[in-house]
């Protein structure tokens, strides 16, 4: 090792650099580019607790998960070669999400380079259409300002992920150590917030002044702005109907009298879209307004209403609507200059019509939530669910199955980030780790993780992390022996033709006690709520697996705790 009393390594430095940006976790696995960083790990003193994965895919979920609860940057690594295929999917969830989160895959070293060397790939071409900002060391000196650079780029502007490889070499070559320093304000996001141009306020207020029935719209922006007060704020001013994007769930309290709900073709309902389609202003706020949210951009008809497109990156308003007026700004700082704006206007409060949509929405549920019949029916879930939970607890739910289910009817009784569903690629096997870094990120609260019992299959061996940390998080599997939601598309517009959807049945609470967990398999509906409550209040990890399929297709049947 090239090192003096003024340089440290390269690996020594890359542990300080995430140390010195307040890093307090890092997801992640093991491999033998990464000796020189994982000894670095071992030997120097630097407040970061290593979390060992079991697959590469998890770390960057589980950095996922911890992100967006924390609201702070998400660290994954891994090794050279499969680790970085494995870590890609991860990376691309989040940078689609506007979640930072780094990832960092050591490498060949850069003199093998071309040479036929194992595990060798292009990390930055292969990162690059993924990630907001990549880069591959070439030299160890370049490793502080390359660091600097991820945290500035995955925390400004539109939050995004970032990519580094760290080559062998460079992990053992010397670096300056007056060159080791970092701005903390760059370790939360959003950092640098940027407010609306006065001239756009000024447009977007007259057009909120002369709408008679306005509505918001609010996506994932909003909640990573923490913008919950001034959409208040701005929302009863106008008396205008919030609803949200899956995303966006968490921009208003759903108890709220204008809170309308999730919009579009995943988790909307007939009554959102109607509260939609009586605007006569549509003001998007964080939201690019795309396929699912808008429904294939048909709620709301492009052209019948106007439209005030607020987001912080310029390149959205304009994209999917005309828009007549754009503001490019914070969503937080974005509303408030509205609210500034409309100081002098108040109209009257009348939720009717917006608590008209939500009976009409509730008492189809309900009729669904309350059957006792076999199998048990998703919506009896989410209404146990709702009774047995805190305003607190965080709720993970997987794309498929979950994710239409708890965006309708899981109400979030309090603002902010409580829900996460992977919304940007739907990939599968999402839930189970990202709810393991929710959990990291706020301890303290109750974390949820509700799955189909396909994307039990992608993750399971991460129910060994939960076990071997003990971890006081639920697991929910909906098991249908199907990847259900294409199954429910090959039923609605294929005529019944099933094809390469159907799987055998597993007993996932016998896989989780194998893992160590405490576990139950749920057939009776009459049983689900007393089980859950009971899992949910064990300081240990917990599974329970609820059959939603008939018994002949089940297996047999168990609703005992399996020891």
């Amino acid at each position: 090792m090239n090192k003096t009393p003024d340089t440290v390594t390269g690996a020594e430095a890359v542990v300080e650099m995430l140390s010195m940006h307040g890093v307090e976790l890092l997801f992640g696995l093991c491999g033998d580019t990464s000796l020189p960083f994982y000894d670095a790990l071992a030997r120097l003193p630097h407040g970061i607790r290593h979390v060992l994965a079991r697959d590469e895919r998890s770390a960057a979920y589980m950095a996922d998960g911890y992100a967006r609860i924390a609201g702070r940057v998400g660290v994954c690594e891994g090794p050279s070669g499969g680790g970085v295929t494995y870590l890609l999917p991860g990376l691309a969830e989040a940078n689609e999400s506007s979640v930072p989160v780094l990832g960092i895959n050591s490498d060949i070293s850069v003199a093998a380079r071309g040479r036929f060397t194992l595990t060798e790939i292009d990390q930055g071409a292969l990162m690059r259409p993924v990630t907001k900002w990549n880069a591959v060391l070439e030299r160890s000196q370049d490793i502080p300002k390359v660091f600097r650079a991820a945290f500035r780029q995955m925390t400004t502007g539109r939050p995004g992920a970032a990519h580094i490889a760290l080559p062998f070499d460079v992990q053992n070559g010397p670096v300056a150590r007056n060159d080791l320093r970092a701005d903390p304000g760059l370790a939360e996001y959003p950092a640098r917030r940027v407010a609306p141009a006065p001239a756009e306020v000024e447009r977007a207020a007259k057009l909120l002044r002369e709408a008679s029935r306005p509505v918001f719209i609010c996506g994932g922006g909003a909640v990573i702005s923490a913008a919950h007060r001034e959409l208040v704020q701005l929302a009863e001013q106008l008396n205008a109907p919030v609803a949200t994007s899956i995303s966006g769930k968490g921009s208003i309290a759903e108890e709220h009298p204008l809170a309308a709900g999730v919009v579009g073709s995943n988790g909307g309902t007939p009554e959102t879209r109607a509260v939609v389609d009586e605007a006569d202003l549509i003001i998007f706020v964080g939201c690019r307004a795309g396929s699912v949210t808008t429904e294939r951009w048909r709620h709301p008809v492009p052209g019948k209403t106007k439209v005030i497109h607020l987001d912080i990156d310029p390149a959205v308003p304009g994209v999917n609507y005309p828009v007549d007026a754009a503001l490019v700004a914070d969503a937080r700082l974005g509303l408030a200059a509205l609210n500034h704006a409309l100081a002098a206007s108040k109209r009257p409060l009348d939720a009717s019509a917006v608590e008209t949509a939500k009976e009409r929405k509730f008492a189809r549920f309900h009729a669904l939530a309350e059957s006792n019949e076999k199998p048990i029916k998703p919506e009896r879930l989410v209404a146990e669910l709702n009774r047995a939970l805190d305003p607190d607890t965080i709720v993970v739910a997987d794309a498929g199955t979950p994710c239409p289910y708890f965006s309708a009817y899981y109400e979030l009784r309090q603002a902010g980030r409580r829900f996460i569903s992977n919304r940007a690629h739907g990939a599968l096997g999402y839930s189970l780790p990202a709810v393991i870094g929710a959990h990291f990120a706020r301890p303290r609260v109750k974390s949820v993780s509700v799955m189909g019992d396909g994307s039990f299959g992608f993750a399971c061996g991460e129910l060994e992390t939960a076990a071997r940390h003990r971890l006081p998080v639920t697991f929910i599997v909906v098991a249908n022996a199907a990847f259900g939601w294409i199954k429910a598309g090959q039923k609605s517009g294929y005529k019944q033709r099933y094809f390469g959807v159907d799987f055998s049945a597993t007993d996932h609470a016998a896989v989780a006690a194998a893992f160590g967990l405490r576990s139950w398999r749920i057939t009776e509906p009459q049983q689900l709520g007393k089980v859950l409550r009971e899992a949910l209040a064990q300081a240990e990890p917990t599974l329970v697996d609820v059959v939603c399929q008939p018994l002949h297709e089940a297996q047999a049947p168990v609703s005992e705790w399996i020891a």
